[in-house]
């Protein structure tokens, strides 16, 4: 298995996501890796780790996704690969719900976001961003809001 790292979606799978009229809550995954230190695009200096960084624009986040009706659910350090095998490159994973996909492109495309971007992209080596659906664990579709408990 072979992932890629990026800080920006692929053109083709963003616009096949956008174009989806799927009304449904979606939940983002985010696999993050961060900089050892933040490097901002303008130059500036900065004693920040790249999370420290990332931060910045994660509180920012929770504010704006909020506002549109959607939820910070989880937010985790990665400890260790406990099954399965290979180099272990993720230093936190995140799970943010939004009432719709439709809403996820709204934040995503909003001006606050655009302006909090610029602490993500000096705090993030790469990332992986993936788009699920909430379920029980019996596999039962979860609404808005709900927990996922069996």
């Amino acid at each position: 298995m072979e992932l890629h790292n990026a800080l920006m979606p692929n053109p083709d799978v963003a616009m096949r996501f956008r174009s989806s009229a799927d009304p449904t809550p979606v939940v983002m995954l985010n696999l993050l890796r961060f900089r050892p230190r933040a490097v901002y695009a303008d130059g500036r200096q900065s004693d920040l780790t790249g999370e420290e960084a990332f931060m910045i624009y994660s509180a920012a986040m929770n504010k704006i996704v909020t506002g549109f009706g959607g939820r910070f659910i989880v937010s985790a350090l990665v400890d260790e690969l406990v099954i399965g095998s290979g180099e272990l490159v993720w230093h936190r994973v995140a799970m943010v719900e939004y009432p719709s996909r439709q809403a996820f492109i709204a934040v995503a495309s909003s001006p606050e976001v655009k302006e909090a971007a610029v602490h993500r992209h000096a705090g993030l080596e790469g990332q992986l961003l993936i788009s699920t659906r909430l379920q029980s664990l019996l596999g039962k579709p979860v609404g808005a809001g709900e927990r996922a408990s069996a």
